[in-house]
């Protein structure tokens, strides 16, 4: 009798200065944190990542938007399953998606 190898883990990353958001694998709390998290995984496949907006004080998400167009643009994109935009910020979010959609990530809207 053959024995099946379990499934793999997904890869399912968050980028949020607050919330605990438990069914993530990693969390990363400020986009300087979640660039290194994004680069540390470049060479991997990300089931789920799962953005917040604003990341406390004067920070955003938007370093880690710029990598990923950035990586894009050089025919590098992340490899993402999907990208979930969860932000209590309508136009920031709105952004977010906007931006990482017009470089073919699969973008959604989610609440948390």
């Amino acid at each position: 009798m053959k024995e099946e190898s379990p499934a793999p883990t997904p890869v399912i990353l968050g980028i949020d200065d607050l919330r605990p958001l438990p069914w993530t694998t990693r969390i990363a709390r400020s986009s300087r944190e979640g660039v290194k998290l994004l680069q540390e995984h470049s060479d991997s496949f990300i089931d789920e990542l799962w953005l917040d907006h604003d990341l406390g004080g004067d920070d955003s998400i938007l370093p880690v938007v710029t990598l990923m167009e950035e990586a894009a643009f050089n025919g590098r994109p992340f490899r993402i399953g999907t990208v979930f935009v969860h932000s209590a910020n309508p136009i920031g979010a709105e952004t977010v998606v906007r931006s990482l959609t017009r470089w073919d990530y699969q973008v959604r809207r989610a609440t948390v």
